[in-house]
């Protein structure tokens, strides 16, 4: 590792440097996606609105083969700073909606380095990339998000990992999901992710480290907003953040929970273990 890479000066360069994806809010995309969710009480027809963090299965950047690296994922993320840290995870991100895209909508995704930061952790070197993505149709802007990621050294077995501290355990509802690697692949299919911690068990286990597949940050963040929508039918969303606190597998079940709280609602996702997963809170119009 050169020590350009993580200069702080150097990967700050990249800063205001961004791309633009066009797509189209494909009825058919967001069907294979309540699919994959079990989801079947959503009207996803032309012009129905898109639900909250459904963005993310359009606008896919799509790498040749030959670009990606051992791990799956791209070795260079096209505006990405060239990080020289081999392990890129979602860390957490804001969320801002106003009027959401809609099924049939012609839609872009225009994306921009907004900061970079260098960190000594626990178990090493740490880099945070927070990326700006905004929504348009036309000039009319429709979600804004804001996603940190974080890149981390190799993983190192000697290092046990830290133990992540418990959820909350007063929740005005509860659900448990249980999750496989079917549902996994197809998430991953629906995001063009081809990221191995999802969906190579042996890669999880043997290379990074983990106790089995990963499942998605997004997907856990995905299952917290439709699980508002079911027990708040009539909420509107104006903002949400979450963050990620530690992996979940695909080995155990994941509850997800939620509270309200002064006009907000407060979530989280647990292990079988009750360790906190995700915190977020949604705030609502």
């Amino acid at each position: 590792m050169s020590e350009q890479s993580l200069d702080v000066d150097y990967l700050s360069g990249w800063i205001g440097q961004g791309e633009t994806v066009e797509d189209v809010v494909s009825a058919s995309q967001a069907q294979r996606l309540a699919a994959t969710l079990d989801i079947q009480d959503l009207d996803l027809g032309v012009g129905a609105p898109l639900p909250a963090f459904w963005h993310w299965i359009y606008f896919t950047t799509a790498a040749p083969a030959s670009d990606l690296g051992p791990d799956g994922h791209p070795l260079t993320g096209d505006f990405y700073p060239p990080v020289a840290l081999p392990r890129r995870m979602w860390a957490g991100g804001r969320l801002e909606s106003g009027k959401p895209l809609a099924i049939g909508d012609v839609a872009r995704r225009d994306s921009r380095i907004k900061a970079v930061s260098v960190k000594e952790g626990r178990s090493g070197s740490l880099c945070f990339v927070v990326v700006r993505h905004e929504f348009y149709v036309g000039d009319e802007l429709r979600v804004a998000e804001e996603h940190d990621i974080v890149y981390r050294q190799e993983a190192d077995p000697s290092i046990a990992p830290s133990e992540p501290p418990m959820a909350p355990t007063e929740a005005d509802w509860s659900q448990t999901i249980t999750t496989d690697p079917v549902t996994l692949f197809r998430y991953s299919a629906l995001t063009f992710n081809s990221h191995r911690i999802h969906y190579d068990r042996p890669y999880c286990i043997e290379v990074e480290n983990y106790d089995g597949l990963v499942i998605h940050g997004p997907l856990t963040t995905t299952w917290l907003l439709d699980f508002v929508r079911r027990q708040v039918p009539d909420a509107k969303i104006n903002h949400f953040s979450f963050r990620a606190i530690s992996p979940l597998f695909d080995t155990n079940p994941v509850t997800i929970a939620g509270k309200f709280e002064d006009g907000k609602i407060d979530l989280w996702a647990a292990n079988h273990q009750g360790h906190l997963a995700m915190q977020a809170t949604a705030t609502l119009a």
